[in-house]
């Protein structure tokens, strides 16, 4: 993950806390056995400095884990303990704990023909094991909600239509702790940064920064700051806008909820309109937003001049051999390119419709990525096809109609409301996945890639 916040102020303190450490007014403590894996490593640091709503500074310190506790005291500053205990933890898995290892000492045992059964049977009973696990945790966020970790991940698998249960582990590392604690208080971030302490690994240097993990922060983080960060920096910001979320506030306090408002409870000191352009509400993918009106002036004038290079995946349901639209290609084409022009279909806002006439032009580059089973609601799969767009115009559900209409594909783009069919608990699988603009201070060009979740 990229450091949500700036890092600078918080890594002082960092370097404060490995030195007590170091001359032991700090000590860590063991308060459960360290697993096998983790015997002899090191272990994170985080520090998070908050500001209350007064304006006072907090100073917030943890450690990674839940089997460790720093013991003493540092002035002025507050330690987060583990969101859950370990104690908590080992009674979640006490139930099936012995099964598991009479289980797996037989599995050693097992002939040939026994291990596959052996072997799903502990497998199912490790799963129980760990969702009673995951059942422990509740994270504040930044809302002001308090969301699960089940829910959290049930979010996760809407976007991708994968369900995963999260890794051992989640919920235990430094970052989310203390966004916990000081949301749990209305607490604003300022400054955040983990730096491993303990003998050096492979991946890792005692006393040197690293980033949220992907693997578990990258599942909560999102979830507690309202915002998947890319990219941050003074001038910009680039996130990964999720499929669901408008862009920008619509009209009615019921369409307040969007990246730009989040922005702005996160980082307080953006501009009143950081926004240089926008996806459908139903798209999700890569955005980039500016700081300062400068900033977004000159990245507006980018995507005006045709400057900002981006690029979609899609799935059509459908494939392009069995298509009615007219631009379907010849076999064995695989790439093209597509100039249509479309207006609004007043009577039915926010359609659009072809109209060769009054329409603006639409100038969409093509490129077919392959086939693949797609499985709907209702269980049943079907061929769609995985579609990689270019646009080199930006026109109101450009994409969404150069698939749909049949003076495109033909093939309505699958979960698209408007101009296909969305099924319950379907999404409209469109993603922005590469961006690419010069920075509007560092005069330099920037790429941003975020693979596609379906």
């Amino acid at each position: 993950m990229f450091p949500p916040f700036p890092t600078e102020q918080a890594h002082f303190y960092c370097g404060q806390l490995i030195s007590r450490l170091n001359d032991g007014s700090l000590n860590l403590t063991q308060v459960s056995a360290p697993s096998e894996e983790r015997d002899g490593h090191g272990v994170m640091v985080g520090v998070l400095v908050c500001t209350s709503a007064g304006g006072s500074e907090t100073v917030l310190y943890t450690v990674s884990g839940n089997s460790l506790v720093i013991e003493g005291c540092v002035p002025g500053c507050t330690y987060v303990p583990p969101i859950v205990s370990a104690e908590e933890i080992m009674h979640a898995l006490a139930p099936n704990d012995r099964h598991i290892h009479e289980l797996t000492a037989e599995l050693k045992a097992a002939p040939e023909g026994d291990r596959r059964r052996i072997s799903g049977e502990r497998a199912a009973l490790t799963a129980e094991s760990l969702r009673a696990v995951h059942a422990l945790y509740r994270f504040h966020c930044i809302d002001g909600t308090v969301r699960s970790l089940g829910g959290i991940c049930a979010d996760r698998a809407f976007q991708s239509r994968r369900e995963r249960l999260p890794p051992t582990g989640t919920g235990d590392c430094c970052a989310p702790k203390l966004l916990d604690y000081a949301f749990a208080r209305a607490l604003h971030p300022v400054s955040m940064d983990e730096v491993y302490y303990g003998r050096p690994s492979i991946n890792k240097r005692s006393g040197t920064s690293y980033p949220p993990c992907d693997e578990r922060c990258g599942i909560i983080l999102p979830a507690m700051l309202g915002l998947t960060i890319v990219y941050r920096d003074e001038s910009v910001l680039v996130v990964n806008k999720q499929s669901g979320l408008l862009s920008v506030p619509g009209r009615g306090p019921e369409k307040q909820d969007c990246i730009v408002s989040r922005m702005k409870r996160l980082f307080p000191g953006t501009i009143e309109q950081p926004s240089a352009h926008r996806l459908d509400m139903e798209t999700s993918g890569l955005m980039v937003l500016a700081f300062t009106a400068e900033a977004q002036r000159n990245l507006s004038m980018q995507f005006e001049r045709g400057q900002v290079s981006k690029q979609y995946v899609a799935l059509l349901d459908g494939t392009l051999e069995h298509a009615e639209g007219l631009s379907v290609p010849l076999p064995g084409v695989t790439e093209g390119r597509m100039e249509l022009k479309f207006a609004l279909d007043w009577p039915n806002r926010p359609h659009q419709v072809y109209d060769e006439v009054n329409g603006r032009l639409a100038v969409t580059g093509w490129k077919r990525l392959g086939y693949s089973w797609y499985r709907g609601s209702d269980g049943k799969n079907r061929k769609v096809t995985r579609i990689l767009y270019t646009p080199h115009t930006g026109r109101t559900h450009q994409l969404r109609l150069a698939s749909s209409d049949v003076h495109g594909f033909g093939l309505p783009i699958v979960g698209d409301s408007l101009y296909g069919i969305c099924e319950d608990g379907e999404r409209l699988m469109l993603h922005a996945q590469y961006l690419s603009f010069v920075h509007p201070e560092k005069g330099v060009r920037m790429e941003f890639s975020c693979p596609s979740p379906f």
